[in-house]
Formats: structure tokens, sequence, C-alpha cells
């Protein structure tokens, strides 16, 4: 009761300081929910996590992408599963995907995963999620080596995940486009993995900051897997994040083709390097992006 009181007693306060849900010139409804990567806002999730949920819901956003599941505990956040559920129904709100602690156990014994994976799947489960994601593979296993042991455990995973009625998608940085003498670990990926087992969450930002190939091109290669994106904007002098709008990335010109990519569900992101602070960078990003890039989703 405390929670679900909360949740109605500062919607009308929240509203007013909040943007339109559209401000898109654009009659059509979207075909997409508008997205939002949690860890942008980590820093708030850490301090109130629900208060955080209520301004990303009034800012427009509709769909989630967790990170930082307790496996061992079962919650999110520090809200048992089922009660993380309820809180997001309470603000309309889903979670379509994912991000899992996954990149410890690349050379761990195969049962330990098994169970890490089970573990991830009832976290999934629990929040009609759609997808589970590997979003992060530590710097000690960026060799071409490491990359095929990746490409073979994520082939594992995904039949795992497939089996339980789930997707599973792997999620890149800039370290997959490294070139090591004519071959890249995401060139393995691609080679070695089941498309029908691993799908693929392209960081736009990443590709455009790294990969020799533009996000068009990629997809061109393996149509239809590509099932989630992350889109945030490039500092113009650094390279680092920065808000939608003030960088160096014409959507309007490199967004790819959704239907061609397979698109499912995106998500705005910013990992840092904020302008004032999260809060107010999930705002700005939102009002761009729904009026200069939704009406192409």
């Amino acid at each position: 009761m405390k929670r679900r009181s909360f949740v109605q007693q500062s919607s009308l306060a929240l509203s007013a300081l909040m943007i339109p849900l559209s401000c898109t010139s654009n009659k059509n409804t979207p075909k997409y929910k508008m997205g939002l990567q949690l860890f942008t806002i980590r820093d708030a999730m850490e301090k109130d996590p629900l208060g955080s949920l209520k301004i990303a819901a009034a800012l427009g956003y509709q769909d989630l992408e967790t990170y930082g599941y307790d496996v061992d505990q079962g919650t999110y956040y520090g809200y048992k599963a089922a009660e993380f559920k309820n809180i997001l129904e309470d603000l309309q709100l889903t979670a379509s995907s994912g991000h899992y602690g996954f990149s410890p156990f690349l050379e761990r014994p195969m049962d330990e995963l098994r169970r890490f994976v089970d573990q991830c799947i009832v976290g999934a489960k629990a929040l009609d999620k759609s997808y589970i994601t590997w979003p992060w593979l530590a710097p000690e296993y960026r060799s071409l080596e490491k990359f095929k042991v990746l490409s073979e455990r994520l082939n594992h995973i995904g039949e795992q995940v497939t089996k339980a009625g789930l997707g599973f998608a792997y999620h890149n940085h800039d370290f997959e486009f490294t070139d090591h003498g004519g071959a890249t670990g995401y060139d393995i990926i691609l080679r070695d993995t089941d498309p029908s087992l691993v799908k693929l969450q392209m960081d736009l930002y990443w590709v455009m900051h790294s990969s020799p190939l533009s996000p068009a091109e990629l997809i061109a290669k393996q149509p239809g897997r590509y099932v989630m994106w992350h889109i945030k904007d490039m500092h113009k002098l650094s390279r680092d994040y920065t808000e939608l709008g003030n960088g160096s990335i014409d959507y309007t010109t490199i967004l790819p083709e959704a239907e061609r990519a397979g698109l499912e569900f995106y998500y705005l992101e910013q990992g840092g390097n904020f302008a004032k602070n999260s809060i107010q960078s999930i705002t700005d990003s939102a009002t761009y992006f729904k009026k200069h890039l939704q009406h192409y989703l």
C-alpha cells in the first residue's frame, strides 16, 4: 500500500515538471516504445530507484533495459523481482531486456554457467522480458582466442535461453572492432555464433566510434539479426558520451533501416559525461529524440 500510494500521490507534481509525452509533429503513433537503458541513471537509481523510475515514465520513456540483477537475492535495485514488476506495472512501464553479469563465467565450468543462466532466466521471466543480454567482456578476455571461447559460450547460453522461451543477445562496445592482424572479435562472433540462438544488440555509438563499417553495412552482412539498438551521441571534441543532439552523430542520416535490421526494441543511453546530471541528460535526450528522431521509428 505504501508503494502504490507513493506512486499515486506524486504523479501530479511530476507531470507539471516534465515535457509532454509527444513532441513530434508526426501524427502517427511510433511503432516502437521509447526505451531507456537504466545504467544511464545508475546514480539516481542507487539513491532513489522508485522516484527515478517515476521521472523516467513522466518523461515519456515506456520500456526499460535493466542492469545489475542480484541472482542470489533475486532482486532488482533492492526489490524482489515480483515487487519490482508491480512497480513497473503501476508506472505503466515494461522491461523488455536486461544486461546480466556473464563475463566472469567465460572460463568457469559449464555447470556453473548453466546455473547462472537459469538464475537469470528466473529473473527475466519475473519481469516478462523478451531478451537476456550479454553486455560486457572483461579486458583480460579480449584476444582472438578468447573471442572463440566467447562465441562457443554464447551459443550454449543462447540454446539454454531459447529453450526457456526467451531471446538472447550480445551487446558490443569498441573492443570488438580492434584489429588483430586482419580479424576482429566481432568478425569471430558473427562467424561462429548461431544467428538463430544469438541475436545482436547494436550500440550505435560504439559502431560509429570504432567500427570500420557503418551500422547499415554491418546490418547488410546479417540482416534481421540486430534486434535491439542503443542510441547515444558522441561529443564533438572528446568523442566521449553526450546528450542526444549535442554531439557529432547525425542520426537522421545514419539511423539504420529498422525492418531490415530486425529491430524489436531500442534504448536511449548515456554512460556518463553528463552536462549537468544524469536525470537532466535523460530529459534533454528525450526532448531531442521525440522532436527529431522518433518519427523514424
